[in-house]
């Protein structure tokens, strides 16, 4: 036990110091002139070379600022979830790799910090590789995550090839538009299974849930957001300003993406599952947040483009502080009850009050109404798009209304999503055994989630305090170059459109009006008479139970019925008769699965197709030495012909 605790609190305060330095680095790479470093010895031929300016400093700031509260977390967790010694080991090698990416400077460097990240990442989602639904996530995870590191080798060897094999990213601009555009299809591809963008996307549910809550906080507030990085950096700044075809192609993309990602959260019951389908919904809304100021940009109408871009920008910050918070509160309840199910959870207001209230900022922030931490974003967002002053243009007068009405639908179901998280998981009654005697975390575990619900709030009330950082990266891109954005105060402005609102103003009122009723009602309490204690009249039924509340399951048939088409569940109903008779029902059980359809369509033809190929193949190998020469007499001839 001595040793476990002295593993996890190292490995807790190394991750920590990880993301302060981080933090350190990235605000240095953000304020101050661009640096470089090149350490020829390290890596053969190439060597190592790096280089921190502004969007790379953004980014490494954002994940050291994940790091920290997940360092300080992941002392208690890992005692009360017994962590082995390596995954303790790994989380810490998991946080450089992450933070290497955004510093790499050349193409090398990139690809090395990126397969390590990916290594790394994937180790831990092999911690408990005992369970077989765990191995089959880690495998899947690691297929997908090297197919993508496949399109983006293909795409920078492409770029890089095209700029006179040159490996340094400043010198990758220039090439001509036939590889820009080869470029952008193999890295928005590469990149985008990173992010979790639909198609691409089918990893994510799987491997985050199972994963450490550590872990998954760090892979889907961290290690996603440099899926987003890759496509901000190669195909929006070295190699745009991209033509409005791009804009469109993450917009449509990133649409698709949001609304099929909420939708999926909407009807899960798996607590993380949940989740993890919400990150896809909100990497959607920063993909489509890009390419709309990608397609303004291009059209001329350079305000929105530079109000999209804050969104994304500001969506990516809050999106980190408000789904880390949500995945460490969720493992606060796995390692206290066991249970992940929604339909089984319950009664936490009362045993885990903490825990309680520090994800209800998370889900306050991820339903994006206002006070939660992504409401500022998405409203920029939608701003953008309605504001946008060119109706001549034909693309951007269609474009537009169909992406307002899919960030509206994706609001929508998101504050459905989180409705049913929080008020299901956390405020009904308990369900099982293992929540009616579950326990609050501990300090450690409760100080992490602290820290992130800190920046929740903040970003709630003050975004201001984003402002330079935003500033910073926007003015980088020359797709938001052209007007600075200077609306983030107290009071938040859009340069160039008409619009403004005060998040502090709006906090202020809520803890005014808030305030008022509490004195009012201990006023009229005081002047009331004394309460009198009376039997409850409840249609026979005096103590309500848990069977008489809503499940996630039940609470979410709606929206299936609605989204039948999409969702395509598997319902069974099962109907137990009595056996004196068969016109009396001794119970009804009712049970769905929902797959992801995606998966379903897409996937299984390829892997059907992939292993009839292989099995194809393996019938050519019979073990015998003389066929193989054949094979290779064959090859020979084939080879002299063609030369010939």
């Amino acid at each position: 036990m001595r040793r476990n605790t002295f593993s996890a609190s190292t490995a807790g305060i190394a991750t920590s110091a990880l993301g302060v330095l981080g933090v350190a680095a990235g605000l240095g790479g953000l304020f101050a002139p661009a640096r470089s470093l090149s350490i020829g010895w390290l890596l053969p031929l190439s060597g190592v070379y790096l280089q921190l300016d502004r969007v790379g400093g953004f980014f490494l700031a954002l994940t050291g600022g994940v790091a920290i509260p997940v360092g300080i977390y992941l002392i208690g967790y890992a005692r009360r979830d017994h962590l082995g010694p390596v995954p303790l080991a790994v989380v810490p090698l998991f946080v450089g790799a992450m933070m290497l990416v955004p510093a790499a400077g050349s193409v090398t460097t990139f690809l090395l910090a990126w397969e390590s990240m990916a290594i790394a990442s994937l180790v831990l989602v092999f911690t408990e590789h005992r369970r077989p639904v765990a191995r089959r996530s880690g495998v899947f995870y690691a297929v997908m995550t090297q197919l993508g590191f496949v399109a983006i080798l293909a795409g920078l060897m492409v770029a890089s090839a095209a700029a006179g094999g040159t490996d340094r990213f400043d010198q990758l601009a220039g090439v001509s538009e036939g590889t820009r555009a080869v470029v952008f299809t193999l890295t928005v591809a590469g990149f985008g299974s990173k992010a979790g963008l639909v198609p691409l996307h089918a990893w994510l549910p799987r491997a985050h849930p199972e994963a450490p809550s550590p872990v998954s906080a760090l892979m889907s507030a961290a290690m996603v957001n440099l899926g987003v990085y890759g496509i901000v950096r190669f195909d929006l700044q070295l190699l745009g300003p991209g033509p409005r075809w791009w804009g469109l192609t993450l917009m449509i993309v990133g649409g698709v993406t949001a609304v099929y990602g909420v939708l999926q959260a909407s009807v899960q019951s798996d607590l993380k599952r949940l989740l993890a389908f919400s990150t896809t919904e909100n990497m959607g809304l920063i993909i489509l947040a890009l390419g709309t100021a990608t397609l303004f940009s291009d059209a001329g109408a350079t305000s929105a483009a530079t109000v999209a871009m804050a969104a994304a920008m500001l969506h990516l910050i809050a999106h980190a502080a408000f789904k880390c918070l949500g995945f460490l509160a969720a493992g606060s309840v796995l390692a206290s009850t066991g249970l992940r199910d929604l339909d089984r959870l319950g009664g936490l207001a009362r045993r885990m009050p903490a825990t309680t209230t520090l994800f209800g900022i998370a889900a306050l922030g991820a339903s994006g109404l206002p006070l939660g931490a992504g409401f500022v974003s998405e409203w920029l967002l939608v701003q953008s798009l309605i504001h946008t002053r060119t109706q001549d243009d034909s693309v951007v007068a269609l474009a537009a209304p169909l992406a307002v009405g899919a960030v509206a639908l994706t609001a929508g179901l998101g504050v459905a999503t989180m409705v049913k998280a929080f008020g299901i998981g956390f405020l009904a009654r308990p369900r099982s055994p293992q929540a009616a005697e579950a326990r609050e975390s501990s300090a450690s575990m409760r100080a992490g989630m602290v820290i992130a619900a800190g920046a929740c709030v903040v970003l709630a009330v003050a975004p201001l305090i984003a402002g330079p950082a935003i500033r910073a990266v926007a003015g980088s891109l020359p797709a938001s170059r052209m007007n600075e954005f200077t609306g983030l105060g107290w009071t938040i402005r859009l340069p160039g459109l008409a619009g403004s609102i005060a998040p502090a103003g709006i906090a202020a009122v809520v803890v005014v009006a808030f305030v008022a009723v509490a004195v009012l009602m201990r006023w009229r309490a005081r002047n009331n008479p004394a309460p009198a204690e009376l039997p409850l009249w409840a249609c026979g039924a005096d103590q309500p139970t848990a069977r008489m509340q809503y499940t996630a399951t039940s609470f979410a048939e709606p929206l299936q019925r609605v989204f039948d088409d999409v969702l395509r569940p598997d319902t069974d109903i099962e109907i137990t008769h009595l056996a004196e008779s068969r016109y009396l029902v001794e119970k009804v059980a009712y049970r769905t699965r929902i797959a992801d359809a995606v998966e379903n369509r897409l996937y299984r033809p390829v892997v059907r197709a992939i292993r009839l190929a292989a099995l194809t193949v393996a019938r050519a190998h019979t073990g015998s030495v003389h066929l193989y020469l054949a094979y290779g007499a064959l090859g020979v001839l084939i080879v002299l012909v063609v030369s010939r």
